[in-house]
């Protein structure tokens, strides 16, 4: 099992840049493919970016935010991190990251995801 904690959220301004991490603890995660979802009240879950494994690291992203986030991992450190630029209003929202043990990838779907934090609220308001 792991745990997963993120870390990170605040208030920002419209355009602002915000640096989103996720601790995992219990296991190395290393082998997990991992994500960042977000979801905003009354809305679905939706998925932003992915990490393949450790033996590839390859990123894939939403078409929503393709060019402004970035996602990276350090599994010496058991942490994902979601970098976050020229934010906008609507992106207020939970953020919650997810990790798949059975490092599949490419993966985008919640039901692929089975660990989850408890999620950093992220408010972009002028």
């Amino acid at each position: 099992q792991v745990q997963l904690v993120e870390s990170g959220g605040g208030l920002v301004q419209p355009g602002d840049s915000l640096q989103l991490s996720c601790a995992a603890t219990g296991r190395s995660f290393s082998t997990y493919t991992m994500g960042w979802f977000r979801q905003a009240p009354g809305k679905e879950r939706e998925f932003l970016a992915g990490i393949n494994t450790w033996g590839k690291r390859s990123t894939y992203y939403a078409d929503s935010i393709y060019g402004r986030f970035v996602i990276f991992r350090d599994n010496d450190k058991n942490t994902v991190y979601l970098y976050m630029d020229k934010l906008k209003l609507a992106e207020t929202a939970t953020y919650y990251c997810a990790g798949d043990e059975a490092g599949r990838s490419q993966t985008r779907n919640v039901g692929e995801y089975k660990y989850w934090g408890q999620g950093t609220q992220v408010t972009v308001s002028s």
